[in-house]
């Protein structure tokens, strides 16, 4: 096992990767890093994974930015790594563009391979929303 700044490091890569996934607006490339019960929770609600995927596959959701702003908080638990960090992205959806500045809580589970997201979670930045 690695200690845990190593494990930490490696959750951090992890999850520039998912963000880069998510930019990619490949919806293929973010189903290999979404576990398959991810959901993800805002202030419109709920979203699972096959709407979120299906948004992207037809084109009506896309990311051109999704980067961390300062420090990314990485907390490693064995199989399970919680992730918070302040976010700005910018996306389309349906037809409107939009630019957020949101906290962002990813949890990541590792099964026998790898690291998947399981969860996010976004809220606007105070001041933002």
């Amino acid at each position: 096992m690695t200690s845990l700044d190593e494990g930490a490091a490696d959750i951090g890569v992890i999850a520039a990767l998912f963000a880069e996934a998510i930019v990619s607006n490949d919806a293929d490339r973010i189903a290999s890093c979404l576990h398959p019960e991810w959901r993800l929770i805002d202030g419109d609600g709920v979203t699972t994974r096959q709407v979120f995927l299906d948004l992207v596959r037809s084109g009506a959701l896309t990311h051109s930015v999704m980067r961390a702003i300062g420090p990314v908080d990485v907390r490693l638990h064995d199989d399970v790594a919680i992730v918070v960090a302040r976010v700005v992205n910018t996306a389309h959806f349906g037809g409107a563009s939009f630019h957020a500045d949101e906290w962002t809580t990813d949890v990541f589970v590792r099964d026998d391979t790898r690291w998947l997201c399981a969860h996010s979670h976004v809220t606007p930045a105070a001041g933002t929303g």
